[in-house]
């Protein structure tokens, strides 16, 4: 099967991602009428529609919405592999992020970030999820708490520690203060983004191994941090996620917390990991965490 044309999947992708013909016009800079045509193109080679309206929006269907993702990463990809050859210096980092890590740690710090690193766009997508870059073809680096494992031309900076423990409301850390084992009592509030963790901290922590009665998964750690502040039950939350929650008393840490051997690292490919860019994202995360302690 031919490939479809590039002007007219970078049009649906713009179109995708902005909602609308007016927004995708304006980043392209063309006018709202060729953005209609390239969508024509598009659909007439597809034999389909692509988009339904949904309100003053266009909605891409859902056969539609997988091809703009995907679409999305092979231009992402492109653009990266065209800087490279034109020899061009690269000043925009697409940098993965743990979901929860990006609003507790790096957004207080983005303004910072974008006024120390200057020209360096860094666009920030959320990971529910995290993965190896290596499984991101999309992405130019990933920020990864835990165990880091190496892979093939990917290099890896640690830049942070990671104090971690069950944190739950006071009300609830006066039950179990005085013995771990009356967790058993209180629900086990998991992530499923981090299913290992609650094992992880007894084996760290030297802590008797509690079969909890109750256990509640959500998706995330930002869901089950919600759900420990409104008093559902114990969760196994970074420090640095809570120092504000602990210092309000919305949140209490019963049994203080350890320090994971991991920590959280920077990983981007090795052609990369001199670049200015790069160094200079690199660098920047090495004394902020340093001037946090």
């Amino acid at each position: 099967m031919l490939l479809p044309p590039l002007k007219a999947v970078r049009a649906f992708e713009a179109v995708c991602r902005h909602g609308s013909i007016l927004g995708a016009a304006a980043e392209l800079g063309v006018v709202r009428g060729a953005v209609r045509q390239q969508i024509a193109i598009l659909e007439n080679y597809f034999g389909e529609k692509l988009f339904a309206h949904d309100g003053r929006k266009l909605a891409a269907t859902a056969k539609a919405a997988r091809f703009a993702e995907a679409a999305n990463e092979a231009l992402v990809v492109l653009e990266r592999a065209a800087a490279e050859f034109a020899g061009g210096e690269h000043r925009r980092i697409r940098l993965g992020v743990p979901s929860a890590f990006a609003i507790w740690w790096l957004m207080p710090r983005l303004a910072n970030m974008q006024a120390e690193l200057g020209s360096v766009n860094v666009d920030i997508v959320p990971m529910s999820i995290v993965e190896p870059l290596s499984l991101h073809p999309e992405l130019d680096a990933v920020i990864m708490g835990g165990e880091y494992r190496s892979a093939t031309g990917i290099t890896a900076v640690k830049f942070m520690e990671d104090d971690f423990g069950p944190v739950a409301t006071p009300g609830l850390t006066e039950m179990i203060a005085d013995d771990p084992a009356r967790m058993v009592e209180i629900t086990a509030l998991v992530s499923r983004s981090a299913p290992t963790l609650w094992q992880e901290w007894f084996a760290e922590s030297g802590t008797q191994a509690v079969t909890f009665r109750r256990k509640q998964e959500f998706e995330d750690l930002l869901l089950a941090l919600g759900a420990a502040r409104s008093g559902v039950g114990v969760v196994l939350a970074p420090r640095a996620a809570i120092e504000d929650d602990l210092q309000r008393n919305v949140l209490a840490a019963p049994y203080g917390f350890i320090r994971r051997p991991a920590g959280y690292s920077l990983s981007c490919r090795a052609t990369d990991a001199k670049k200015p860019a790069f160094t200079a994202l690199r660098d920047w995360l090495l004394r902020s965490d340093a001037s946090a302690q």
